[in-house]
């Protein structure tokens, strides 16, 4: 008896091991769900803040843009996949789309390095208006469906 359920529960192991190490077919969004700018500021709320905090908002919206204006013409917000764009989700198309989110990653971590050693010698307000600047970009692409 004891036999017989410690092969079932290998049995079981084995086939969820399988079952998870599929690869997943289904379409990927061309916008991850997690890039996003939480809260949009008004220069006097950045004026408030200390530099640190300033320097995290300027590399989160660093990478929303970098993460988002490739793909403007395809889609602006998360959700929309090769699928629902007409283009055929196939081995190939999908592998384009892995290498180029491999390669927007690599070049964000590049810019996340070099913002960490560079980003604290900036100038204060030059960094506020910066972060001002990239929230009206996003702002701006939220409405970039109305120039079609």
């Amino acid at each position: 008896m004891k036999t017989k359920i410690i092969l079932f529960s290998v049995v079981l192991f084995l086939m969820t091991g399988v079952s998870f190490a599929q690869k997943s077919n289904d379409a990927k969004s061309i916008i991850s769900e997690k890039v996003a700018i939480k809260k949009y500021h008004n220069k006097e709320e950045l004026e408030r803040m200390q530099k640190g905090e300033l320097i995290a908002l300027y590399m989160e919206r660093i990478e929303v843009l970098i993460k988002t204006l490739p793909y403007i013409a395809f889609a602006t917000k998360p959700g929309v996949t090769m699928t629902s764009l007409g283009i055929p989700n196939d081995n190939d198309n999908r592998k384009i789309l892995d290498n180029q989110f491999e390669a927007t990653n690599e070049y964000f971590e590049a810019t996340t390095e070099f913002h960490k050693k560079i980003l604290p010698y900036s100038d204060t307000s030059k960094l506020i208006s910066a972060i001002v600047f990239y929230e009206d970009i996003m702002k701006s692409i939220h409405s970039y469906s109305n120039y079609n």
